[in-house]
């Protein structure tokens, strides 16, 4: 998989494969050895350097993940960056796909995986934080949630469908 990644507006080139139980990654054409475990919904533990015949070694960080109406931003040690998280192949994850209206919020998958649950449907009411959809990823079942009141306006996706972070999941009005 490919992204296209803007931290703090400036954009990396991402590519990962899952390989032997593990992540393989590539940032700008350079290869990380990295080890990733979802602990719990938008935190991720991440160890980078470790070598994969190795039981330790590396750098290990806690990277959270806050999304707010208009940005997502990972927090890593005691600093925040805004990112974007961009998948080329994904027409969903294009702006305006989907009739998105002026003022809309869209429900945006955080990282790969595939849909288990939709739990709710167009023209469904939801209050903020209400759970709306779950995702696998990584083994670990994660739910999504509504950022603000609102009424569900195109629900994008189908249980069992996978998808790529960034891909918009649905739209609230």
């Amino acid at each position: 998989m490919i992204y296209e990644v803007l931290v703090e507006g400036r954009q990396y080139r991402l590519e990962l494969a899952q390989k032997d139980g593990g992540w393989r990654c590539a940032v700008d054409g350079r290869e990380v050895s990295l080890d990733a475990v979802l602990v719990r919904p938008h935190v991720l533990s991440l160890i980078i350097g470790r070598p994969a015949d190795a039981p330790s070694g590396g750098v290990s960080y806690e990277v959270k993940q806050e999304q707010t109406l208009s940005a997502t931003h990972l927090s890593i040690a005691s600093k925040r960056y805004q990112v974007e998280v961009r998948d080329p192949r994904s027409l969903r994850s294009h702006k305006g796909v989907g009739g998105e209206a002026e003022g809309a919020s869209r429900v945006i998958a955080p990282m790969p995986g595939r849909v288990v649950r939709v739990l709710v449907k167009d023209r469904d009411a939801v209050e903020a934080g209400q759970g709306v959809v779950v995702v696998e990823a990584m083994k670990m079942q994660n739910e999504l949630t509504a950022l603000r009141q609102g009424v569900i306006q195109k629900v994008l996706v189908t249980e069992g469908e996978s998808v790529n972070a960034g891909d918009v999941l649905l739209v609230i009005e």
